[in-house]
């Protein structure tokens, strides 16, 4: 399944704030597990991508003018039906609306694999830094095994929740490379490709309207909330394009997008 994040159930109450847009692709489970609320001065390079005016997946701010995501989220889209805001702890009120000029997804991504699954976006205006609008850095090698990162967005409370959150939400994982997450250890094996790595810890992880967010470990983005089996299910690891493998990409699309 396809991820967008989620929180903890006993915070399901207080959190609910509305209903997932049709926009949002039923195939998508994600959300974040097992996490807490938080503000967007903590992840302010965060963005919500919004299709016809939902919200339907994450985002990293790269530069004034440039937004990287998942080439999934942008299955069927239009430049026009799209726009980004940044810089609000709320995905539907507050910080700046900015319409998307144009986008490209990696011309390897493949639907069936979930390879390559990255895109970037260019804004029709720029952004203005500050701190709840911030650039994040793209990792120049993957994380180690085991080292500490956090994902942040405004996806589902649970599995097949028909609700978000308007609140941004977080959870902290632990980081699994590539080959330890295509090991026996796990349940994917071959499914595991190059271009992704993958976090893992019991009862948190990533997961239907956070596809396309930040995983960030070591001030850095490490990777793009991409695809799992269910959300935080035993053996079976959060995955996401590998930031690193891929940001030679990143940076000659965003200079020419």
């Amino acid at each position: 399944m396809l991820k967008f994040l989620i929180l903890s159930t006993a915070l399901v109450a207080c959190a609910l704030g509305a209903a997932v847009p049709e926009g949002m692709l039923p195939q998508l489970d994600g959300r974040i597990v097992g996490g807490s609320p938080t503000t967007i001065n903590s992840y302010p390079w965060q963005i919500s991508l919004q299709r016809s005016g939902a919200h339907s997946c994450g985002g990293s701010i790269y530069s004034p003018y440039i937004v990287v995501t998942a080439a999934h989220c942008l299955q069927f889209a239009t430049s026009s039906a799209l726009k980004v805001r940044a810089g609000s702890t709320t995905w539907n009120a507050g910080g700046t609306l900015v319409s998307v000029a144009a986008f490209k997804k990696h011309q390897g991504y493949s639907i069936v694999s979930m390879m390559n699954d990255i895109a970037v976006l260019r804004l029709s205006s720029s952004l203005t830094f500050g701190p709840t609008i911030k650039p994040i850095e793209l990792a120049t090698k993957a994380p180690a095994d085991g080292a500490i990162a956090a994902v942040s967005g405004w996806g589902t409370l649970e599995a097949g929740g028909s609700f978000l959150p308007t609140t941004l939400q977080y959870v902290e994982v632990s980081i699994l490379s590539q080959t330890s997450c295509a090991s026996s250890s796990y349940g994917y094996g071959t499914q595991i490709k190059p271009t992704m790595i993958c976090a893992y810890t019991v009862g948190k992880d990533s997961c239907q309207g956070d596809s396309g967010g930040p995983l960030v470990s070591g001030g850095v983005l490490v990777g793009v909330v991409s695809w799992g089996k269910g959300c935080a299910e035993q053996n079976y690891p959060g995955v996401y394009a590998d930031v690193a493998a891929l940001r030679s990409w990143v940076i000659d699309t965003a200079a020419s997008v």
